[in-house]
């Protein structure tokens, strides 16, 4: 309820920024190969601003309900076992040693693969942003494939990538998404500079996440 309070007048987009500058300021500084140990990333803050994008994710559409279930059920894995112990899960790749320890990491509905598929999901979103902020004018479709086609696409199997190419037709125009992202003291202008400020904060994070991936060897993991 606090954090439904405290979004009260805010865009999602403007929540997530503030959720992930809390996020930098507590990151220590690293350079060159990663340190788990140096290096955690905070369970329930990292979900969190998940759940804000997911929340953009839902402007678009129906065309999205798979995509948007399938990150909510990702979401929902991770915090179920976080709470099972909170203070254990704290840091999400202490997620990712417990499941490769057990050999599991790779296995049916690991929470190492629910971090994986919740990261290329992100990695979607930013994507989209990019393309709206080099060009708010264009073709909404066209940008929502061409974000899919360099992110997911690659790691879908043939059966998603032909449910996602027929809920293309069900995107939006460009007037209304962007009316929709709108917090209501924004105007376009203001609303560009919020969707780049986000993407130079979560693109980084994002890298980590993938690092982490790399590590493990779940990088290569693909769907069905």
């Amino acid at each position: 309820m606090k954090r439904k309070r405290e979004m009260e007048g805010k865009s999602e987009i403007r929540s997530a920024i503030e959720e992930l500058s809390m996020l930098v300021k507590a990151q220590p500084a690293t350079a060159g190969d990663i340190n788990l140990d140096a290096a955690p990333i905070p369970t329930k803050p990292f979900l969190h601003v998940c759940t804000l994008i997911l929340q953009v994710l839902d402007k678009i559409g129906p065309t999205m309900a798979v995509l948007r279930q399938d990150i909510h059920q990702n979401i929902q894995r991770l915090e179920n076992l976080c709470e099972s112990d909170p203070t254990k899960y704290l840091n999400l790749i202490e997620i990712l040693k417990k499941e490769e320890s057990e050999g599991n990491a790779r296995k049916g509905s690991s929470c190492s693969k629910a971090l994986l598929w919740l990261t290329r999901s992100m990695d979607f979103m930013v994507a989209l942003l990019q393309k709206l902020v080099k060009d708010p004018g264009q073709n909404m479709e066209h940008a929502v494939e061409e974000s899919y086609n360099i992110t997911l696409k690659p790691r879908h199997g043939w059966i998603s990538s032909a449910a996602f190419k027929v809920a293309l037709k069900l995107v939006p125009d460009n007037k209304t998404f962007i009316s929709l992202l709108m917090a209501k003291d924004q105007n376009c202008d203001n609303l560009k500079e919020e969707m780049l400020t986000l993407i130079t904060l979560l693109v980084p994070f994002l890298e980590q996440i993938h690092s982490v991936m790399r590590h493990y060897r779940l990088d290569r993991l693909k769907s069905s």
